[in-house]
């Protein structure tokens, strides 16, 4: 940011701390929780994840906008992150696949941006204080009522607690038979899918369900608060549990009755990240929150069974306590930059999550096998009732 321009955009911490840059997207103000992510890659992706609901994102990275934006790359429908925080003005995009710029994209979607932050002191901050409340504002002619800012950002209630699965999920049932990207041909249709796949969509990223079809799935996806009977009526060969953003304890007075149901039938479970801690909670787990989440394309996973690292994308808050862990469910994976629990596993049983996001939009491919996984116990299943 220029010395000479005044500031047409704010964040402001609920501990009175001020940040000061350049506004674009929308103008206005909005009151969240704020967190950073560190992928290279994917803005796009990270700011359409349903996942991000309630929270302002941060980007490590400070090349923002250079890609442009492209339907094609959109998670859901619109952007659920509530702004975005960045190093650098976002630059003109210079991508063969780029349809509009960031700035413009945000604005008609009604999220704010502010650019010229000082991303690493906010991200020292996020890390040592844990994921700050926070009221962001961006106003063309730069003028702020800091004192109002900070009352907002005190008074914002937090995402524990807080349902927000309902918030994101999808109002009726769809079918799902898009496949994932490929040159040359784009999105393909999945037209000779061998396994009936029923997903429970918290808030599900389009990739993953595209990952399920190019996993030779059939997709039927239902809204969060599917009932167990209504799930079963389907006669799946297995049922997914989606990604999605808040409290998983609040997001489940109503999933994990459904879920524990489910576990009495003899299917296929897989879960990813809330669902993960959704399957977590029906086993008799518990969750935490953690002090500033996993937010990126590049954590390191160790596979307990393996012994394989993995490079992950990740985006949670909350976490699965790894010590609340029942008899007859194991731990399969951690993460290598805290220890905390990545992946479990019911003992002899098809049913199996985790709290990454092997569909890598954006990230890794390193974690792949987990659908074929997933596919491969459908099938399995299958060939013993054959």
């Amino acid at each position: 940011m220029s010395d000479h321009k005044k500031p047409t955009a704010c964040l402001v911490l609920a501990d009175g701390t001020v940040f000061y840059g350049m506004g674009f997207g929308a103008t206005g103000q909005t009151v969240a929780e704020l967190c950073f992510n560190t992928a290279m890659t994917g803005y796009q992706e990270i700011m359409t994840d349903p996942s991000y609901a309630g929270q302002i994102v941060t980007f490590t990275f400070p090349h923002i906008g250079n890609t442009g934006v492209t339907p094609e790359d959109d998670e859901t429908a619109d952007p659920v992150a509530s702004g975005m925080v960045v190093k650098w003005d976002p630059t003109t995009p210079s991508n063969w696949r780029s349809v509009e710029q960031l700035e413009t994209w945000l604005e008609k979607r009604g999220r704010i941006g502010i650019g010229g932050v000082d991303t690493r002191r906010l991200t020292r901050a996020i890390r040592q204080q844990g994921a700050p409340h926070v009221a962001m504002a961006h106003d063309p002619d730069g003028n702020f009522d800091i004192e109002a800012m900070v009352a907002a950002a005190r008074e914002f209630a937090g995402l524990e607690g807080l349902d927000l699965a309902k918030d994101v999920t999808c109002a009726q049932s769809y079918r799902w038979d898009e496949m994932r990207w490929a040159w040359p041909e784009g999105f393909k249709r999945q037209t000779e899918a061998v396994h009936k796949v029923v997903a429970i969509d918290y808030g599900a990223k389009r990739n993953i369900l595209r990952c399920l079809a190019s996993a030779g799935c059939d997709v039927i996806v239902l809204p969060a608060t599917a009932t167990a009977e209504e799930v079963m009526s389907h006669n799946p060969d297995g049922v997914f549990l989606s990604n999605g953003p808040g409290d998983p304890a609040a997001t489940g007075a109503y999933a994990v009755p459904m879920i524990k149901e489910v576990l009495t039938k003899d299917v296929p479970v897989f879960g990813i990240c809330l669902g993960h801690q959704m399957l977590a909670l029906a086993l008799g787990a518990k969750t935490i929150k953690m002090n500033h989440g996993h937010h990126g394309a590049n954590h390191p996973v160790k596979d307990q069974d393996t012994g394989k690292v993995e490079i992950t994308s990740m985006n949670h808050g909350f976490t699965v306590d790894a010590q609340s862990l029942p008899d007859g469910v194991r731990e399969t994976h951690t993460s290598l930059f805290d220890g905390s629990n990545c992946g479990i596993a019911m003992d002899g049983r098809p049913v199996f999550s985790v709290q990454y996001h092997p569909e890598a939009s954006p990230g890794p491919m390193d974690s792949y096998y987990l659908f074929e996984r997933f596919a491969e116990a459908m099938a399995n299943k299958a060939g013993a009732e054959a």
